[in-house]
């Protein structure tokens, strides 16, 4: 299987789990589709979960980073900055602990899941 930077990655007290992404096989993206939307509906069954989805771009010299965090009948927190003059690790670092940070304020959580998929563009 040929690893590229799509992937599901979630992230539980005890282990931590990657799934890759074939993206030049149908079948691969269909599975892998499946695969996190059975996650996400298990996830979300549980009342002590977070689940955070996290995505970063660079355009034009801007980075832009989105954190999405929500948890069981609970709205969806949605967080966007922008930064210029940072690299594309930084931000993705960044936006990847700063969902993190916000899950682990919620009370009576055992259970954090970060979806991640970044883009890195330049024009």
């Amino acid at each position: 299987m040929i690893a590229t930077t799509h992937r599901l990655i979630d992230i539980f007290s005890s282990h931590f789990s990657f799934h890759y992404l074939d993206q030049k096989s149908k079948e691969s993206k269909k599975s892998h589709l499946h695969k996190l939307n059975d996650f996400i509906l298990q996830s979300l069954a549980e009342m002590n979960t977070v689940i955070v989805v996290s995505d970063v771009s660079i355009k034009n010299q801007v980075a832009t980073s989105i954190t999405y965090t929500h948890t069981h009948n609970n709205p969806i927190i949605k967080t966007i900055y922008y930064a210029i003059n940072v690299t594309f690790t930084e931000v993705k670092l960044f936006t990847i602990t700063y969902g993190i940070n916000q899950a682990i304020q919620i009370a009576n959580i055992n259970c954090i899941v970060v979806i991640t998929d970044s883009c890195y563009r330049t024009l």
